[in-house]
């Protein structure tokens, strides 16, 4: 910065011993800089990718031993628990509570502000309290099981079945607990492997506990294989945690201006729990609406949500990794940092999702007829969960704003009631329009109403984003949000056409696949959406620099 005080003729400034930066400073410039982000997310959108592969095999031998039945929907009844304890527990709830807790600890850590560990006090506090209340929670689920089933699937014609794996199941609300917190702590201190290979160690759980199982417990054996792959979350991080727990911090001489302290308060937890569970809602409603449907029809909803879920999960990656740089930017102050990142991440997020969201538009039956057709699963599951598929897909950006959107409004780490209440109008939406659509639609309907619910949710904390959150350029940001929305209308309408032009389903896959990838990018390009230009002028610097410097060392 200084030579820009150098120009001709001007005096040269006595020289100065240069100061050392701040401890802050330094953290913000080697976890906050390009390079590590670009690194993190690669690790953790790779194992994301394996989890979610092992996910879909989980499905899949879901479907390939039990088919979509009776078995099948009191299983998934009873896989509402995990369902609801995954967002509750570690991807929203705690997430969004202990990251910005640990990220204040830790800046005061470097910072020198306090006299004794912050880190190691604030898991003194509150670690011991919170294994408890989970444990009680565990507890009165598992117990009350029979009363669980009837409130969620009142249709089902036997629902001993489901009681039994729901009792198994409710283990998890532990388990889940223990490995949200784990992870949110490793995350706020910039430790992504063992936080993203959770689901790997989960998903094999169940898979395994399936096939060795399955003819001695029947669909039970699903329902041990979660309680088991909760237990594998849990000892996949505690080594790690235990590790940055038990450093020694560094002692620097003078704070460096870090936030005040922000404790863990009731009206915090519960703005964000009740937030988490109104967004968890969704799937109790359409639970609830499906039971009384042809058996097979929670199935169908089941798979059809686990595909459509894909492309959001790898978009989130994003956000999961900037969410500690977002949360230490604002212990620091540095709101101008905050804003950045937080249009920055929007505008990434959806465009990674859209093309997702076209490619599945375009080629679900294909995508349904590969992964689950084989054994129990027939043509007509195929048939009924493409249907599906495609509805849901229209509130996939829904889905994918609402989980960027929520990590700015609890960044900061205060309770706020706004998108508590707004997810609550996306809940009512949903419960409303789907009361009314599946005696119409059917499944379709009520995939409909989970899509306009969400879509509003999102609409509404875009709104209020300004206001209830950081100063972020609104409609800076929704222009910026319309160009890949248009591109991904037209990329899916192209690869539609391209699909249907194969009988054989991989072939189709493949061409409309394509197909939408070109359309899309070459919209992007026309249109610049979310800056496609500059990243492609930046990416073939890369690339020339790289090739000259090996043509260098060639010669």
């Amino acid at each position: 910065m200084g030579l820009r005080n150098h120009r001709a003729g001007s005096p040269r400034p006595t020289p100065r011993a240069p100061r050392p930066p701040p401890p802050a400073a330094v953290d913000r410039t080697d976890t906050s800089s390009g390079g590590f982000l670009a690194r993190a997310t690669f690790l953790s959108a790779l194992l994301s990718v394996a989890g979610s592969l092992l996910g879909l095999g989980r499905d899949q031998t879901l479907a390939h031993l039990f088919g979509a039945g009776e078995g099948t929907d009191a299983f998934l009844v009873a896989w509402t628990v995990p369902e609801m304890a995954s967002t509750l527990l570690i991807e929203d709830g705690m997430a969004f509570v202990l990251v910005p807790a640990f990220s204040v600890a830790l800046a005061q850590r470097a910072c020198g502000s306090a006299s004794s560990d912050p880190v190691r006090a604030l898991v003194a506090a509150s670690l011991p309290r919170l294994c408890l209340a989970f444990a009680a929670a565990a507890a009165v689920l598992a117990a009350g099981a029979p009363l669980v089933v009837a409130v969620l699937a009142p249709g089902l014609p036997d629902p001993s079945l489901a009681v039994a794996c729901t009792r198994l199941t409710a283990t998890c609300v532990l388990s889940f607990g223990l490995a949200g917190y784990c992870s949110a702590a490793l995350r706020a201190h910039r430790t992504y492997l063992a936080p993203g290979a959770i689901y790997v160690a989960y998903n094999a759980a169940i898979i395994a506990s399936m096939f060795v199982l399955s003819e001695r417990w029947g669909v039970r054996s699903a329902a041990l294989g979660v309680a088991l792959g909760g237990c594998l979350m849990v000892a996949v991080q505690a080594p790690s945690l235990w590790r940055r727990i038990a450093e020694r911090p560094d002692r620097p001489a003078a704070a460096c201006g870090a936030d005040g302290d922000r404790p863990l308060t009731l009206a915090l937890v519960s703005t964000v729990l009740l937030f988490a569970l109104c967004r968890q809602s969704q799937v109790l409603i359409e639970r609830r609406f499906a039971s009384g449907l042809p058996a097979g029809a929670i199935s169908h909803l089941n798979y059809a949500q686990k595909i459509g879920q894909l492309p959001m999960t790898l978009a989130l990656m994003l956000c999961v990794v900037t969410f500690p740089v977002l949360a230490r930017a604002i212990a620091e102050g540095d709101t101008q940092r905050a804003r950045e990142r937080i249009e920055r991440d929007l505008v990434r997020v959806t465009r990674i999702a859209l093309l997702g969201a076209a490619a599945i538009t375009a080629c679900a039956p294909q995508i349904v007829q590969l992964l689950f057709q084989r054994g129990a699963f027939t043509s007509e599951d195929t048939a009924a969960t493409a249907a599906v598929l495609r509805v849901y897909t229209l509130g996939l950006l829904g889905h994918t704003l609402v989980g960027a959107l929520a990590r700015s409004y609890f960044s900061a780490g205060r309770a706020t009631w706004y998108p508590t209440g707004v997810m609550a109008v996306g809940m009512v939406a949903t419960a409303v329009i789907g009361a009314w659509a599946v005696g119409l639609w059917g499944a379709c309907g009520i995939a409909a109403a989970n899509s306009v619910g969400i879509t509003l949710t999102a609409l509404l904390l875009l709104r209020g984003l300004g206001r209830h959150s950081v100063a972020v350029r609104v409609r800076r940001v929704v222009a910026e949000l319309a160009k890949p929305v248009g591109a991904a209308v037209v990329a899916a309408g192209a690869g539609l056409v391209c699909a249907q032009s194969f009988t054989s389903p991989l072939a189709a896959l493949t061409a409309g696949c394509l197909g939408v990838t070109a359309v899309y990018l070459l919209l992007a390009w026309v249109l610049d959406a979310a800056g496609a230009r500059s990243l492609t002028l930046f990416a073939s610097l890369t690339i020339r620099c790289s090739l000259t410097r090996k043509l260098r060392h060639g010669r």
